[in-house]
């Protein structure tokens, strides 16, 4: 999970760079949180095998990392 979240941290960093299009903050956070949790949980909840629980984890804890570059870009550009 400490590697999901890494992930997840530079994921928002290179989306934070790369997109410039303005988004709505709602449909960004649906977005980030929403779409890892849905994949990571049902991978889990799913899974018959031990490393697809694992992938599991891993994609879930994508959704913190990313959020929490999210708000710390807003956080800075004072938003």
């Amino acid at each position: 999970m400490l590697v999901g979240i890494a992930v997840g941290q530079i994921a928002g960093i290179a989306s934070t760079l790369l997109v410039k299009a303005t988004i709505r903050p709602d449909v960004v956070i649906a977005l980030v949180v929403g779409v890892p949790s849905a994949i990571g949980m049902l991978l889990i909840l799913f899974s018959a095998r031990r490393w697809v629980t694992t992938l599991g984890a891993f994609i879930l804890a994508i959704a913190p990392g990313w959020f929490g570059v999210l708000v710390m870009v807003q956080v800075v550009h004072g938003a």
